[in-house]
């Protein structure tokens, strides 16, 4: 049996052509680990924007979810760490689909290793503005204030929102990278075995002394995810088969 992550699907970022073929790409993904799957990790930024109310949550998205539904039917554990896109989670993931949610950072014990897992948002050298307003996006104020918009209204605003942020730090740099790979670095020495992250959108994997560094990249550009078995991962992309 496998564990399988992935991370940075953003649905819902793009046109509604884009949409579909990306999640016809991520179903397929979805339907053929399923064979040898014991787990899956989400690690974050499944949704270019997520947010649960009392008793509606964003339309477009039920194949995903069925997808989801259909592995934890089946007895498989689906673990989902949100990320800075889909950090508004209330309990829809967990009551009506059986998704074990985090909300921060954390460390699992799988095929005998050690795995730390982070989304990775907030570790760039130089993203001092995102860092300050993380706190601010994560109080439970301000999402009760939030959840009192009309569901229309909220989701226009959030997904206007995500593509000026898109647009304005496309073609910045934060040193995402070297901030993740220095943390990955210190959280091996305190002991973890591999350290999974998503958020940068670029794969990677970097041995880090005893341990390794997993960027998941994205299904945007890259179509890549992370297969553990026998207590070894691997990166890998998604072609089809």
């Amino acid at each position: 049996m496998a564990t399988y992550f992935i991370s940075d699907a953003h649905l819902g970022l793009g046109t509604p052509q884009e949409e579909k073929a990306k999640e016809d790409r991520l179903l397929a993904f979805l339907r053929e680990a399923m064979g040898d799957a014991e787990e899956l990790y989400i690690i974050g930024d499944l949704f270019d924007f997520w947010f649960d109310w009392a008793t509606v949550v964003p339309r477009g998205f039920h194949r995903t979810l069925a997808a989801l539904q259909e592995y934890t039917d089946g007895g498989r554990k689906v673990h989902y760490l949100v990320g800075n896109h889909d950090c508004w989670m209330k309990d829809f993931f967990e009551t009506e689909i059986g998704v074990q949610l985090h909300r921060e950072p954390f460390e699992a014990a799988i095929q005998g290793k050690r795995v730390y897992m982070h989304h990775g948002d907030g570790l760039a050298d130089n993203d001092l503005g995102y860092r300050m307003i993380k706190p601010v996006l994560r109080n439970a104020l301000a999402m009760r204030m939030f959840r009192l918009l009309h569901p229309d209204i909220a989701v226009r605003i959030a997904r206007g929102t995500s593509h000026s942020s898109r647009a304005y730090t496309s073609n910045k740099h934060y040193g995402e990278e070297k901030g993740m790979i220095r943390f990955a670095e210190e959280r091996i020495v305190a002991g973890s075995d591999i350290v999974i992250m998503g958020h940068h959108h670029k794969p990677s994997s970097v041995p880090l002394g005893h341990g390794v560094y997993i960027n998941l990249g994205d299904w945007i550009t890259y179509n890549t995810y992370g297969r553990m078995q026998d207590g070894a991962i691997a990166l890998k992309t998604w072609n089809g088969q």
